[in-house]
C-alpha cells in the first residue's frame, strides 16, 4: 500500500515536497503513519506534535482510523489567523509547541511546559486507553480561573503568561491529555507556578476519565472539587 502525505506552508519548506510511504499491510491506522513519519523524517519530527491530520479532506479525531490505499492524507500545521486561545478544551491533538510560543515573552527567562500523558496502568490495573469527558463551557472557564488564581498567588514573583489546554475524547497510551505552559522571569518561579497550576487543574476543572483496560471499563475516582476561592 502506498500513502502520499501532502505538506503545506513551513512543513513543505522543511522537507522540500510531499512524502510517499510504502506499507506492506492493506490498511494501517493513522497512528502507524504518524510513527513512520517520526522515525523516517528527522527534520519533520519537531513539528509533528503541533499538526493535525486530515484524510480525504476531513480532520481525523480518532487516530486509530484505518488508512487504505488511495486515501489522501495531509499534515495541517497551525493555520495563519487562527491564533490559539490560551484556555481550551478540545478533541483535537494538542499543539504543544504552539502553546509554548503563546506564553513566551521577551522578558521570560524561563518557560515551563507540562504534558500530562496517558500511561498504561492505574492503581495496579492495565490500561489500554482513556476516554475523557468534560463539561466543556465550565471547564474552559475553570482553566482561566486557575490561571488567574496562580497569577495572583505569584504576583510578586514575575510570572508572565499562562496557557492551559485539555484534550477530551478517546486517547491512546502515550497521547497528551493536558498541556500547561507558563513563562516567568526565573526558572524556580516558573516551575513552582506550573506545578501549582497543574495541581489546581486536577482539583477544579470538570473533566472525568473512563479507563478502558483488560478487566473492563472503570471511571477513575477523583476528589471533590476545590473551587477557586474555597478554603483548603
Amino acid at each position: 500500500m502506498q500513502i502520499t502525505v501532502h505538506l503545506f506552508a513551513g512543513l513543505r519548506d522543511v522537507i522540500g515536497g510531499d512524502i510517499v510511504e510504502e506499507f506492506d499491510e492493506d490498511g494501517i491506522p493513522v497512528t502507524a503513519l504518524r510513527a513512520r513519519l517520526d522515525e523516517a523524517h528527522e527534520k519533520l519530527r519537531p513539528y509533528l506534535t503541533g499538526v493535525a491530520i486530515a484524510v480525504n479532506e476531513d480532520y481525523i479525531l480518532d487516530e486509530n482510523e484505518l488508512l487504505k490505499d488511495g486515501d489522501t492524507v495531509a499534515l495541517i500545521p497551525p493555520i495563519a489567523g487562527g491564533e490559539l486561545p490560551p484556555f481550551l478544551v478540545t478533541e483535537a491533538p494538542l499543539e504543544v509547541k504552539a502553546l509554548r510560543d503563546l506564553v513566551t515573552t521577551r522578558a521570560s527567562g524561563a518557560v515551563v511546559v507540562f504534558e500530562g500523558v496517558v500511561r498504561d496502568h492505574h492503581e495496579g490495573r492495565e490500561v489500554l486507553r482513556l476516554e475523557y469527558e468534560a463539561y466543556v463551557p465550565m471547564a474552559e472557564k475553570q482553566l482561566r480561573a486557575v490561571a488567574e488564581e496562580v497569577a495572583a498567588d505569584f504576583a510578586d514573583r514575575e510570572v508572565h503568561e499562562i496557557a492551559i489546554h485539555h484534550r477530551i475524547g478517546t486517547l491512546e497510551i502515550g497521547d497528551t491529555s493536558l498541556v500547561v505552559a507558563l513563562s516567568a522571569a526565573h526558572r524556580k518561579d516558573a516551575f513552582d507556578a506550573a506545578l501549582r497550576a497543574v495541581d489546581r487543574v486536577k482539583e477544579t476543572v470538570p473533566v472525568w476519565k473512563k479507563e478502558h483496560g483488560t478487566d473492563g471499563t472503570h471511571w477513575q475516582e477523583g476528589v471533590r472539587p476545590k473551587p477557586v476561592g474555597s478554603p483548603d
